[in-house]
């Protein structure tokens, strides 16, 4: 298993100075040879020579660091380990890289590449005739459709007078008295909203218990006979 190591700093101790190289190369004629840019064909190629420059590190600190692996020894119950181990060999004092030569052949290679990479991902463009494939509707969500049948349902439902609603439920509590809230907007056809606005006045919602998630009138209301006639 591999585990973080110590750091030597031992070429910084000795202000070692060390010159940073890219290696110069000449490219394969094969392989400089673009047949296309962006999926147009061109004739342009890539350049083939690349100058090796020397500059200085333009007041940037380079540094060097080299990596090891030690191999630490561990008791008789675990495994061996390997420890990484960090060195600094020194600081960059001059820099020397290979770039490709400015022909005009190169510029013209950078100039269509800028000019491809800046083109936008998606554009509009005019039809010359109308579209006529007839494309399918992803199938709805069956949530999404109770959930608007459900929405249109409530639209439809008028409100009604505030007495006329209460004489229903008063009526209805004489029957049963526990109902859910389903059952009591089929029997008022009342929007659900403007139904628990009523009920919250003459009604106690049971949260918990035998009839959890249903309502009944508060005792003040109750008109039928024994407090434990239920459905």
């Amino acid at each position: 298993m591999s585990e973080k190591g110590e750091l030597d700093l031992t070429g910084a101790k000795q202000n070692t100075g060390m010159w940073l190289v890219k290696v110069s190369f000449t490219l394969n004629e094969d392989l400089a040879n673009i047949d296309d840019i962006g999926g147009k064909p061109t004739s342009i190629s890539a350049p083939r020579e690349h100058p090796f420059l020397l500059q200085s590190v333009g007041g940037q600190t380079l540094t060097v660091f080299t990596e090891s692996a030690l191999e630490c020894q561990a008791d008789e119950k675990s495994e061996s380990s390997n420890t990484e181990k960090l060195s600094l060999e020194g600081i960059v004092v001059q820099r020397a890289e290979c770039r490709p030569a400015a022909s005009e052949n190169y510029m013209k290679l950078k100039r269509l590449q800028i000019e491809e990479s800046s083109k936008p991902v998606s554009w509009t463009m005019q039809l010359e005739k109308a579209v006529t494939t007839n494309y399918k509707p992803v199938a709805n969500h069956q949530y999404n459709i109770e959930y608007e049948k459900k929405k249109k349902e409530d639209g439809k439902r008028a409100r009604a007078e505030k007495q006329q609603v209460l004489d229903m439920l008063f009526s209805a509590f004489e029957k049963h008295q526990y109902y859910n809230i389903k059952d009591l907007v089929d029997i008022t056809k009342q929007p659900v909203s403007y139904l628990k606005e009523i009920l919250r006045e003459i009604g106690i919602y049971n949260v918990k218990g035998t009839h959890k998630n249903t309502w009944e009138l508060k005792p003040e209301y109750r008109h039928y006979q024994g407090e434990d006639k239920s459905d």
